[in-house]
Formats: structure tokens, sequence, C-alpha cells
């Protein structure tokens, strides 16, 4: 272990990180109060902090096919999308086919260009350009289109924030995952994503590949597969041990899986504990332009359980 992984298992070092940004912190406070989180806003936080480890989110609770149809914007929907809707709780995804036209995906390859050109936006963890939304008007804007962020606050019931965006130029190439152990809250259940297609996909290009219903496999957390953690330090195993762990789960419950081959503009909605991951680039010159974006309930506890952090939101 060099000694910059072993700063990252210092908890006392994420704590004066997270008292440098304080201010991005205090999203946090009134969900703290109003679910019993008494600790200061940037100590470490898991899900070891919370009783209940099932989602809450209307649609996990009951069946989309149930109660969907009695919400009162559910009739506002077109007859695909009040499909989809129905058919939620049991698949944990959705498409949304041309959602984005050719315009405003040549207006966000280009403004990724711009940013990286610029040196605004850099590749993290080998493939990763993150934070857009944070960089560009534009593509916070893309982060904000009304009929997207009605259609994710109805499979929700919430208000949304969005969190992140992630654009890849290239495959992911990413081992099989869910998103909640990366961005968690409590309640469970509150977290989901948008992955937006920014060219035609390829098979040789590295697809996103998912597990329909795999969204009701129960909700990792470090202590599953990560027991060595200490009070002022994180536990020794690898991310690869919960790739591991959770690859086991899928194995063992038989899940079909299914590859992504979008079109330019076409959208994947995915629910908070989908397991997906990105099929092995087997092209090296085919790219695989893509921007997923994260959302957040607003009025929930926000976390990274894989890291045990307070998620850090800039206020407005």
């Amino acid at each position: 272990m060099d000694w910059k992984q072993y700063l990252k298992r210092l908890r006392p070092v994420q704590w004066l990180y997270n008292l440098w940004h304080y201010r991005e912190l205090r999203h946090n406070a009134d969900a703290y109060r109003r679910h019993g989180v008494h600790k200061p806003l940037f100590t470490s936080i898991s899900g070891k902090d919370f009783p209940d480890k099932t989602s809450q989110a209307w649609l996990d609770r009951t069946n989309s096919r149930t109660v969907a149809p009695a919400h009162p914007a559910f009739n506002e929907f077109t007859a695909g999308i009040q499909q989809q809707i129905l058919d939620w709780s049991d698949r944990g995804y959705m498409i949304l086919p041309r959602f984005f036209d050719d315009t405003t995906i040549d207006a966000i390859n280009a403004e990724v260009q711009r940013l990286q050109t610029t040196g605004k936006l850099h590749f993290e963890n080998r493939n990763k350009l993150m934070f857009a939304n944070r960089q560009s008007p534009l593509i916070r804007s893309v982060t904000e289109e009304p009929r997207l962020i009605s259609i994710l606050s109805f499979l929700l019931d919430k208000k949304l924030v969005p969190f992140q965006t992630i654009n890849f130029i290239t495959g992911s190439g990413q081992r099989a995952h869910s998103d909640s152990i990366h961005m968690t809250t409590y309640p469970l259940g509150y977290l989901i994503a948008a992955w937006i297609a920014l060219e035609d996909v390829t098979e040789d290009s590295g697809p996103l590949f998912y597990f329909p219903g795999s969204h009701h496999l129960p909700f990792l957390f470090n202590s599953d597969y990560n027991q060595q953690s200490t009070l002022l330090t994180l536990g020794r195993k690898k991310y690869s041990d919960y790739e591991d762990y959770l690859q086991e789960l899928v194995t063992e419950k038989n899940f079909d899986k299914e590859v992504f081959l979008p079109k330019k503009g076409d959208v994947l909605v995915w629910h908070a504990n989908l397991v997906h991951g990105g099929s092995p680039v087997t092209n090296p010159d085919a790219t695989r332009k893509s921007m997923v974006i994260h959302y957040y309930a607003d009025d929930v506890v926000k976390y990274h359980e894989i890291t045990e952090r307070p998620s850090l939101l800039k206020p407005d």
C-alpha cells in the first residue's frame, strides 16, 4: 500500500478535508436531525449509523403496476413512458429512445471537448471526466431538463438534486456494480441515474450491460465484505473484493444479462441498486461517448458508503 492509499484510509484526514469544505456539507443538516443522526456533519458516516437496510422508495415498497396509475402525475406522460413506469418495479430501469435531439447532443460533445481543451476537465480513474456540470452552464442545463426531471422525480416521488455528471469518451470497462455503494442515501433507494448516449454505441466499443431485476438484491454495505475498519481507519479490503462479492450474488440468483446498444440521444434510466457495468472494449479505436447524471432526492441523508464520507454538494 502506497502512502496515498494509506492516507485515504485514515478517517481524521477525511475529517480535516470535510472541515475545509464544510459549506458543502450543510445540505445534510436537516436530514441528520430528521433521521436522528447525532454526529457532526464532517465525520464519517455509513450504513452502521442507520437501523433500516431496505429501500423506502414508494415503487420499491409496493409495485409500480399497482400504485403508479393512481398518482396524479401519471396521466401527464405518454403511453410509452407510462408503460415503462409500470415495468419499473420489476425491471429497475427504463429506456427513453431519442430523448435528446442531435443539436443538444452535438452541443454537449462540443462543450466537453472545450472543457478538456481549456484544462477545466481532466480524466480521473483512467477514463472518467467528472463534474462537468460544475464547470458548464450548458451541461448543468441538461441535468435540469424539465422532461427528464419530471420522469425521475415521479419514479422517486421526491424533488431531485443533480449531484454529478460523469463523461466518458471510451467505454468504461467497469465490472458489475451498483451505484448505491458509491452514492448512498438514508432512507435507502433515493438515488437515480440517467445515462445519455452521445453517439451510436456498437458492440465493440464497450457498451453498457445490466441485469434486469437485480435492484431487488439486498443493498450492500462495507460491513458485508470488509470487516477490518476501526475507529480511525477504513477497512483494508480492496474495491475488487466488493466486485467479487457482488458477482457471486448475481451468479447465485441467475439474473439475465442485457447489453445496451443505444442510438445517439437515447437515455437509460436506472435504479440506485441496479447491477450494471461496462463491457470490454474490443476495438481500441472505438469511442463510446456518453454522460451519466446521478441525482439525489433533496431531503435525504447523502453520503458515500464505499468511503464512509458525507457527500459534498456545492450550495446554489
